[in-house]
């Protein structure tokens, strides 16, 4: 890639943090050298570190800006959604949906890198990925006190709808038969049919 014609602090920054999503999928994260991230974007290796502190901490921040916007995003959409249990499932089910459609890169990053994060790092994105789980528990359990909902197991029922749900990202394509609302409802249908009353 050509050198960032003109470039500022905030531009060059914003470049290294796509153009390491776009190498981290491709190539995985161990596979990256920071000599190609820095091809990439057209600077020099020893400028990388006028952004980033390590080629970890860069890891970090893409899973941990990944969460933050998940998890800020989640609690828009359900709070959009009005008070019915079903209607703020629904909502959490299209929002999971649509953010994975959108954002296949940051999500296959941060379910196949995690490994690649040393412990510190590791547990804060897994303490953020427990905060977004947590969010699906309480919405199975307003679900079921309202007696709209009915499962064995709260957080079985949420692992196995979030596995379900974020597999759409592995899959689908914008050319194929199906658009993104068809996916989403098809997705809702699923996952609803298994707990509703």
């Amino acid at each position: 890639m050509a050198r960032i014609t003109g470039s500022n602090g905030e531009r060059t920054a914003l470049a290294i943090r796509h153009a390491a999503l776009r190498l981290i999928h491709r190539h995985g994260f161990a596979a990256m050298s920071l000599r190609d991230l820095a091809a990439e974007v057209g600077i020099r290796p020893g400028s990388l570190y006028n952004h980033i502190a390590t080629k970890q901490s860069l890891l970090f921040d893409l899973m941990h800006e990944h969460m933050t916007t998940l998890l800020a995003e989640t609690d828009a959409a359900l709070a959009a959604a009005g008070p019915a249990p079903l209607d703020r499932l629904r909502s959490f089910i299209a929002h999971h949906v649509l953010y994975h459609l959108e954002r296949k890169r940051e999500v296959y990053i941060a379910n196949f890198e995690l490994r690649a994060l040393d412990a510190a790092n590791a547990a804060r994105i897994l303490a953020m990925r427990h905060d977004y789980e947590a969010r699906l528990i309480g919405l199975l359990e307003e679900g079921a006190a309202a007696g709209v909902l009915a499962t064995a197991d709260m957080r079985v029922t949420a692992y196995a709808m979030l596995a379900m749900l974020t597999g759409v990202c592995t899959w689908y394509k914008p050319s194929g038969r199906l658009d993104r609302a068809a996916i989403v409802a098809l997705h809702t249908d699923l996952a609803l049919d298994g707990i509703r009353r």
